[in-house]
């Protein structure tokens, strides 16, 4: 993994990120498949992981907490499972308005402040998983597409 890429998620907009994944798909001459995806992709992620950077809010997909994103950190959320978990997450946070299913401190979860999960809703219904309920499931050719989505931006950074 590059040092930039450390640098970048530590503290970088989210539209700079994306900018820097465009750039470094074409200079790869990647795929049009690929890279019509990698983007909408990586933004609906980072939509609600800067965020959380930003008030000092990460955690994992284990809930455990998370003092800087990482590329390891964001690639740990882009496991389709784990990203659907992520979204319920942030729903019933945005709802309780404090952060729930997570092991970070009482005292740091109350001051959670809601965040807009548009983005990611769209991405996540675009690709047929339900938003209502939990506990169904996704198409699994939808979770294998998002593993090599993964591993190309894996390989951009």
């Amino acid at each position: 993994m590059k040092q930039e890429s450390y640098e970048l998620f530590k503290s970088a907009k989210i539209q700079t990120i994306l900018d820097i994944l465009k750039n470094e798909l074409k200079t790869r001459n990647e795929s049009p498949f690929w890279a019509d995806k990698v983007i909408p992709f990586s933004g609906a992620i980072l939509s609600v992981l800067i965020p959380l950077r930003d008030a000092d809010m990460l955690f994992n997909p284990e809930g455990k907490a998370e003092e800087v994103l990482t590329p390891e950190l964001f690639f740990k959320w882009n496991d389709f499972v784990s990203l659907k978990f992520l979204a319920f997450t942030i729903q019933k946070s945005n709802e309780a308005g404090e952060l729930l299913r997570t092991k970070l401190d009482g005292s740091i979860c109350e001051n959670y402040q809601t965040v807009d999960l548009k983005p990611l809703g769209d991405y996540l219904a675009k690709n047929r998983v339900n938003l209502e309920d939990e506990s169904l499931d996704f198409p699994i050719s939808n979770y294998n597409l998002h593993q090599g989505v993964s591993n190309v931006i894996k390989s951009l950074l």
